[in-house]
C-alpha cells in the first residue's frame, strides 16, 4: 500500500509564536516521524509577498521560520522541507491551472470578498481598491502547491478549509478537461488542536498584536507573561480556571497531572502573580533548550540554506515529474 501524501504550507511573515506552536508546528512536527505518511512542509515565501513588500523583512522571516522548525526537532530525513520559491514547477503550474479556474470562483474567495467589503465600508467607489492580483488569485496558488505533490490530506485551521476545497474544485475541472491527472486534494482539521489566548484573552494572534514570541529571552518572556490579561480578584479569592488565559497557556505545554495541580492552586486562591511566575518558569525550562539551538542556527543561516536546498532538489525529483505530466497532458510538447 504507497503512503499518503500530506502538506503543510508555512507562511513566512514574522516568528512563530506560542499559539503557532501548539496549534500548528508542534502537532505537525510529531506527524514528521511517522512512517506510514510521505510528508512535505515548504516555506510560503510566495505567499508572503501578498502582505509583505518589505525584501529584508521577507528573507528574516524565512529564516526565523526554518530555524524554528528545526530547532523543535523537524526530521528532514523522514520529511521534505523546502522553500516554495526553489521549486520553479510550482510557479508554472499556477499559470496552467488558472486557465481551467473561474474567475467566479475566484470572486467567493473569503480574503478577497473581506477585502471588498473593507472598502464598501468606508465608501470607495472602486471596491477593489488596493487589491492586488496576488490577493485575489492566493488560491490558485494554494491550489498549486497541494496539487504538485499529489497531496491527499492538507492539515488546516477552519479559515483555509475553503481553499482546499477549491483546490478540489479546480482539479476536477482540469481532470475533467485533459484526463485524470491530479489526486483530490481533502482538507483536515484537527479538533484537538489547541487554540491559545493572548495577552489580551482574544486568539492569539499577530493580527491582534497579543502574541507571545516562541524565543524570546527569558527576561522578554517573563516581561509579556506578567502582562497577559487577568481579573481583579485578589490573592486568596477563588479564580475559575476555563475563564483564565493563564490556564489556557499552561494547560497546553503540561501534563495532566501537573494541569490537575495547577487547576486547584488557582481554585484554592492562588495570586495572579504567583501563577504568573509559575507560569514563566515552566515555559522558560519547556522551551530553554530548542531556544538555545533556534538561536545556534539564527546565527548560521548557511546550514539553514544548506538545509532548504537540500529539501528543494529532493521536491524537485516529484514536482519535475509531475509538471512534464501536465505539459504532456494539456499539449505542451516538443513538435518532433
Amino acid at each position: 500500500m504507497s503512503k499518503q501524501t500530506v502538506l503543510t504550507g508555512i507562511t513566512t511573515t514574522g516568528a512563530p509564536h506560542l499559539g503557532n506552536y501548539v496549534g500548528a508546528i508542534r502537532p505537525a512536527i510529531q506527524a514528521s516521524r511517522s512512517g506510514d505518511v510521505q510528508s512535505f512542509y515548504f516555506l510560503a515565501d510566495y505567499h508572503a509577498l501578498v502582505k509583505n513588500q518589505e525584501p529584508g523583512r521577507l528573507r528574516q522571516s524565512c529564516l526565523e521560520v526554518a530555524a524554528t522548525w528545526l530547532a523543535l526537532g523537524l526530521d528532514t530525513d523522514k520529511s521534505v522541507f523546502y522553500r516554495q520559491s526553489d521549486v520553479p514547477e510550482i510557479a508554472e503550474l499556477n499559470w496552467i491551472i488558472s486557465s481551467v479556474t473561474a474567475k467566479g470562483l475566484m470572486n467567493r474567495a473569503h480574503a478577497y470578498k473581506a477585502a471588498v467589503a473593507d472598502n464598501e465600508e468606508v465608501g470607495n467607489r472602486d471596491p477593489d481598491k488596493g487589491i492586488t492580483m496576488a490577493l485575489f488569485s492566493y488560491p490558485v496558488l494554494m491550489t498549486a502547491d497541494i496539487l504538485m505533490f499529489n497531496a491527499h490530506k492538507v492539515p488546516v485551521g477552519k479559515d483555509q478549509i475553503q481553499h482546499v476545497e477549491m483546490a478540489r474544485d479546480i482539479a476536477q475541472r482540469f481532470n475533467h478537461i485533459y484526463g485524470e491527472t491530479f489526486v483530490l486534494p481533502e482538507a483536515v482539521v484537527d479538533a484537538r488542536a489547541a487554540v491559545l489566548s493572548g495577552l489580551d484573552g482574544r486568539k492569539m494572534s499577530k493580527s491582534y498584536n497579543n502574541t507571545i514570541p516562541l524565543f524570546e529571552p527569558a527576561k522578554k518572556l517573563r516581561k509579556l507573561i506578567m502582562k497577559i490579561k487577568t481579573n481583579s480578584l485578589e490573592p486568596g479569592e477563588p479564580k475559575d480556571p476555563d475563564d483564565s488565559a493563564l490556564f489556557d497557556i499552561y494547560k497546553a505545554f503540561a501534563s495532566e497531572a501537573e494541569v490537575v495541580a495547577f487547576r486547584q492552586k488557582l481554585l484554592d486562591g492562588a495570586g495572579w502573580g504567583d501563577a504568573k511566575q509559575e507560569l514563566f518558569e515552566y515555559l522558560d525550562a519547556h522551551l530553554a533548550a530548542p531556544r538555545d539551538e533556534y538561536n545556534r542556527l539564527i546565527l548560521d543561516p548557511a546550514h539553514i540554506e544548506s538545509v532548504l536546498k537540500k529539501g528543494s532538489a529532493r521536491a524537485r525529483e516529484y514536482s519535475s515529474a509531475v509538471i512534464a505530466e501536465v505539459r504532456a497532458a494539456v499539449g505542451i510538447a516538443p513538435l518532433a
